[in-house]
């Protein structure tokens, strides 16, 4: 037998949070019964080393890094939303009325989600992966081909390199290789909308609030970050954007105040820019012959309300556990049924949240005097209803649905 071919049980396309999580949970789960490979172009994960964004972390997500034994070096990082306030006005106008606001807390007192440094999560994931001889990493490594054989899937490596699968996962992103190779198509649009992100430190303190302005363009979100700074999540045209981006720090500092309204007294720009073009997308299927979708190769959603990286956890726990379950039962986990369990219970979700987050942007992204008019009478009917706040509240914690193990916090 050739000394360069390896057999995997799982083989993961993608150091992302998806895939590191992945890698994590059927190690775990399996207790080290389950042989992992983590393929990627680069090690540590790019994420960690130039990712400025910040999420709106669930507490389904958190219970699951808990679960998984990562969540202790990402917590210092990681501050508590307790409150949300939504206005929705116009760039000039002298006063932003708030029309919507809630305690954002669960009603056992933990917070329905903290906002968290992007590197920090990857970080902390890719630590954790280290501990864990089941998962071998291959990087710098990139999958060329894929072949089905009987005994699973043979895959080639750029290098020249084979490893032999039953299973094949795309984590790699909203440009999957593996994921147009399998000839899987998507059903998606862009926007004529920029995401911008960069961290601001302000004079006054944000007393854990998050704060979501409705701006004609596009939806401006200040998440508080630990200390007095704030990472700032902004939806801009496309050429406004170009423009914005091209300006110095100054002026563009200048940008950033003008939105945020001066609710914290005086700014400063404390860290890079990061910019992409948003854009909608979701998979016609999860699922080939032995091989699956998680994560943004699977769907990618407006970042309007923050939770792209929870969908794609919510992935990686529903898959570990359909797989972790069929190797119990003593089943070959690349066996059809086994990955259409997966499929079924991950794709409607997917598909309810891609809709919803591409309908609030489309609504809130309009300055027609009607819909305007139609939308904040909306939001302040809803602000007089404590019942459908707390349904807020419980989405965003990630504790509605059919919820897998890992994001109740529980083992596999």
């Amino acid at each position: 037998m050739s000394a360069s071919l390896k057999h995997y049980d799982v083989v993961i396309s993608g150091a992302s949070a998806a895939g590191l999580s992945l890698a994590l949970a059927l190690a775990e789960g399996s207790e080290g019964d389950l042989r992992i490979a983590l393929v990627d172009r680069a090690w540590p994960p790019t994420a960690v080393r130039n990712d400025v964004r910040a999420y709106a972390f669930s507490a389904a997500s958190r219970h699951m890094l808990q679960a998984l034994g990562a969540w202790s070096p990402v917590a210092p990082h990681a501050q508590p939303v307790r409150r949300i306030e939504i206005t929705d006005s116009r760039l000039d106008d002298g006063i932003r009325p708030i029309v919507l606001t809630y305690d954002n807390m669960l009603e056992d007192g933990e917070p329905a989600t903290h906002i968290v440094p992007a590197s920090e999560i990857v970080s902390a994931l890719a630590l954790r992966v280290a501990d864990f001889l089941a998962i071998d990493r291959i990087t710098p490594g990139e999958i060329t081909q894929s072949e089905i054989d009987p005994a699973g899937l043979k895959l080639t490596l750029a290098d020249g390199r084979i490893l032999k699968t039953r299973v094949l996962v795309s984590a790699e992103g909203r440009q999957s290789a593996l994921r147009d190779k399998a000839g899987i198509k998507l059903i998606g649009w862009s926007y004529d909308q920029i995401g911008i992100v960069t961290w601001v430190a302000h004079e006054r303190p944000h007393e854990a609030t998050a704060v979501q302005h409705f701006l004609p363009a596009g939806p401006f979100a200040i998440l508080p970050l630990t200390g007095n700074r704030s990472c700032i999540t902004w939806s801009e045209e496309t050429a406004e954007a170009a423009r914005i981006l091209a300006l110095d720090d100054a002026a563009f500092r200048d940008e950033v105040d003008k939105r945020f309204g001066g609710r914290l007294g005086e700014i400063t720009l404390i860290g890079g820019r990061q910019s992409w073009p948003l854009s909608m997308h979701l998979a016609r299927a999860y699922v080939a012959d032995r091989f699956a979708l998680i994560g943004d190769a699977a769907h990618g959603v407006h970042p309007i309300a923050g939770q792209g990286l929870n969908l794609a956890l919510r992935d990686a726990a529903a898959l570990a556990e359909v797989l972790i379950d069929a190797a119990r039962l003593g089943l070959d986990i690349g066996n059809a049924e086994v990955l259409t369990r997966y499929e079924r219970w991950r794709r409607f979700d997917s598909a309810v949240s891609t809709a919803t987050f591409d309908g609030l942007n489309r609504l809130f992204s309009s300055d027609n005097t009607i819909m305007r008019a139609v939308r904040d009478a909306g939001l302040g009917l809803v602000d007089r209803m404590p019942s459908i706040k707390q349904m807020f509240v419980t989405e965003a914690a990630g504790l509605s649905g059919e919820v897998p193990r890992l994001l109740r916090g529980q083992a596999i």
